[in-house]
């Protein structure tokens, strides 16, 4: 692993982790300050075509990358500022839509967005 690979993926390292990308390079560069956008910008890339990272757009605003990639969860995103948790509900969303509703799909995945306003800019 690269040196720039391991400071994008230290700098995705948590929970409920939702950077842009211009975040991370911010982040980066604290830790190695010779990283360059183009290099965050294709390292993201890469994570996400491995597998390894998951790209969220829950709206109009920037693409987030999300390394909670390896347990199924959906988001919560806060309609004011933007700030998005991992949530993880219980049940089966893919079983709760009908037959009928399928269209003749076989539907493999499904992806739930949670809107509100967070604690914060509730105050």
């Amino acid at each position: 692993m690269t040196a720039q690979r391991r400071v994008v993926a230290e700098v995705l390292d948590g929970e409920h982790v939702h950077l842009t990308a211009d975040e991370v390079h911010s982040r980066a560069v604290a830790k190695l300050p010779e990283i360059s956008r183009a290099t965050v910008y294709n390292t993201l890339g890469e994570l996400v075509s491995l597998g390894e990272v998951l790209e969220v757009a829950t709206d109009k605003r920037a693409k987030r990358y999300d390394p909670n990639a390896h347990r199924p969860h959906h988001h919560l995103v806060c309609a004011r500022c933007g700030a998005i948790k991992d949530v993880h509900p219980t049940g089966n969303p893919l079983a709760d839509l009908p037959d009928s509703e399928r269209f003749g799909f076989t539907v493999s995945d499904v992806e739930v967005t949670y809107r509100g306003v967070c604690p914060n800019c509730a105050a």
